[in-house]
């Protein structure tokens, strides 16, 4: 980087940046843990030989908080493929239950936005289409911040809401799916070129809430790559340059990971997550009647504080996840 140069290959130049920017954001917090252990040591045989209670107490108190630490990184160290570090698009769709399962699919979102905020994610939601009556069929969400693909990889599959529905005079139990896809942005795809004369490329107008310029112009915009038949569209931009920018990012993402699938012959894994929307197929159950429990089908983690899982605390179910796939 030193290198006069160094920027002549301008693209380069910035992967190269990216890099080291991404091993900095990986060693600094391991160098930091390292010198806390150390001023703890220096601390607790000065504080050991003059019997200093009070300091022992604290230099405990501060050990305490090294642990968690450790086990946060600990945990990043699992994310270690190809894709892990980068950023991710989510899409959330509402599966069988009509507007049970529309109003699941916005209580996922809910979810997973206090997540990303807890976490320290950055989102952004590029496209969201609501319910008919409620909740919302799909939303299509940009996820910004280190490792944000590697943790969220571990939600990917159908998730299943048993309770009293609120929209059922008679307050019978219902169960509801929603499915949650994650794919991993990239700029480009290697030995890939998406070629104008490969995609589709219609506008239409926007439906739901806007205003009254996103109703009645044609500002959305829906990208087809013809020769995979993957098909993203966008609307939530007053501008249709806007969305079109947007759908192409997914749309990017979405082929990447197609193709990825079969260059490392992992289609059927993949595709395994993909199955209907429906019983039997999910990877974890929410369950708010007849008794609170939440657990994942496939690592057995339970836990039956059900709001706080609603309130974004599911790191729990992610380390799970990982530890299970080693």
């Amino acid at each position: 980087m030193a290198e006069a140069d160094f920027w002549s290959d301008r693209k380069q130049a910035e992967d190269t940046t990216r890099q080291a920017s991404q091993l900095k954001d990986t060693i600094q917090p391991w160098s930091e843990l390292k010198q806390q252990v150390d001023d703890a040591q220096e601390l607790y045989q000065m504080a050991s030989e003059e019997a200093d209670d009070t300091s022992l107490a604290e230099i405990e108190q501060e050990m305490a908080g090294f642990f968690t630490r450790l086990d946060d990184l600990e945990l990043r160290n699992l994310l270690n493929e190809e894709d892990d570090q980068k950023d991710a698009i989510v899409e959330l769709n509402s599966g069988a239950g009509g507007t049970e399962a529309a109003d699941w699919t916005e209580m996922l979102m809910r979810l997973y936005t206090r997540w990303f905020e807890r976490s320290g994610f950055e989102s952004k939601i590029l496209d969201l289409q609501p319910g008919d009556e409620a909740g919302i069929k799909s939303a299509t969400i940009e996820v910004t911040g280190l490792y944000a693909y590697g943790y969220l990889k571990a939600e990917a599959g159908v998730h299943r809401l048993v309770r009293i529905s609120p929209f059922d005079a008679n307050k019978r139990r219902h169960t509801s799916f929603a499915s949650m896809f994650v794919f991993p942005e990239v700029d480009e795809i290697p030995d890939l070129e998406l070629r104008d004369e490969d995609l589709q490329f219609d506008t239409f107008r926007a439906g739901g809430a806007g205003g009254q310029h996103v109703n009645k112009t044609s500002s959305a915009v829906r990208l087809t790559h013809l020769p995979t038949k993957i098909t993203v569209q966008c609307q939530n931009e007053r501008s249709q340059f806007k969305n079109k920018s947007m759908a192409l990012k997914v749309l990017t993402a979405r082929v990447y990971q197609h193709f990825k699938n079969e260059e490392d012959k992992r289609l059927e894994v993949v595709e395994s997550t993909k199955k209907s929307i429906d019983f039997g197929s999910q990877i974890r159950s929410y369950v708010f009647h007849p008794y609170k429990m939440v657990k994942d089908h496939r690592t057995s983690h339970e836990t039956g504080n059900v709001q706080a899982v609603m309130d974004g605390d599911i790191d729990a179910f992610i380390k799970a996840y990982l530890i299970h796939g080693r």
